[in-house]
């Protein structure tokens, strides 16, 4: 793999319940609109379960991704091809926290600052329709 080692780790506060963080964590549906301009593998279940593997794309860069860990409050993902390393999401009420490491020509630091803003932004357009 080329590329240099990154790692980081953000946490942000976002208005929104765990419950929410959750579905918009791991429910396939809405990942797909909040990772966007990323494209995800067709096909994919209602929700990431732990051996799932699928693909994103950014452009014409390729990462696979193989669900590690799939608990109450986290998200484990083994990364390869475009990035060869693993991203943690961890949340809670009112938080999220995303770890990202590995080896990559992609600038993951910014990548994964847009991710978070984008999550807040869906969370939140989401939570002001419901009401």
């Amino acid at each position: 793999m080329f590329g240099t080692f990154q790692h980081s780790s953000l946490r942000i506060e976002i208005p929104a319940t765990e419950h929410a963080l959750r579905q918009g964590l791991l429910h396939t549906e809405n990942l797909q609109k909040w990772l966007f301009p990323q494209r995800l593998s067709t096909g994919l279940p209602e929700e990431l379960i732990a051996g799932l593997t699928f693909t994103s794309w950014l452009g014409p860069v390729a990462v696979q991704h193989q669900v590690a860990q799939v608990e109450a409050n986290s998200l484990r993902l083994l990364l390869s091809q475009g990035i060869d390393g693993f991203h943690e999401w961890h949340w809670g009420e009112g938080w999220v926290q995303s770890r990202i490491e590995g080896i990559s020509l992609l600038p993951l630091n910014l990548g994964q600052s847009l991710s978070l803003l984008r999550l807040r932004q869906f969370l939140f357009t989401t939570h002001s329709q419901a009401n």
